[in-house]
């Protein structure tokens, strides 16, 4: 990973919180002039740092209002069939987030749709004709505590070194 000074880690942060700000706006919270400021994020944007910019919608106006988890096995451990599984689940709209996990299973899912009924056609007619599926275990979210898409940004280096450290007390 390419060496991050302080200012690009408050530029992160910054978007992070408001993907829409301005040069001007962004620049006035790192303390850079706007052409600096645009430079900087070009930079990041081209060393990968930035991968791009989106908008977090309700998604109970948009008639996806149910959040589930759902356990995967595939009945083989096979390159061939994780490419196959891959493939197929990139391919559904339901799908926020599909992870291979090491454990007692091999991927989790995280999808969206409307109810419960969404669900069951989502589960038998999209994910359990997917090659190689088992058996899945689903989780349906009860209410949702935290829903983040944010990065945690390592604390500048000015910050880590002013932070005060904990003393350690004998009795």
């Amino acid at each position: 990973m390419a060496e991050l000074d302080d200012i690009d880690l408050k530029i992160l942060a910054e978007l992070q919180r408001n993907g829409r700000a301005t040069y001007p706006e962004l620049s006035a919270k790192v303390h850079l002039s706007s052409t600096a400021c645009f430079h900087r994020v070009h930079h990041l944007q081209e060393s990968g740092h930035i991968v791009g910019y989106s908008a977090r919608l309700d998604p109970t106006k948009l008639n996806c209002s149910m959040l589930v988890f759902v356990e995967v096995v595939l009945d083989r451990a096979t390159p061939a069939l994780f490419e196959e599984f891959k493939n197929g689940v990139r391919m559904r709209p339901e799908v926020t987030e599909c992870h291979m996990v090491a454990g007692g299973f091999d991927y989790l899912i995280k999808a969206r749709v409307a109810n419960m009924e969404a669900y069951k056609r989502f589960l038998g007619e999209s994910l359990m004709s997917l090659p190689g599926v088992r058996t899945t275990h689903t989780y349906a979210v009860i209410e949702e505590v935290k829903a983040d898409t944010a990065i945690p940004i390592p604390l500048p280096k000015s910050a880590r070194q002013s932070a005060p450290r904990n003393k350690r007390t004998t009795e």
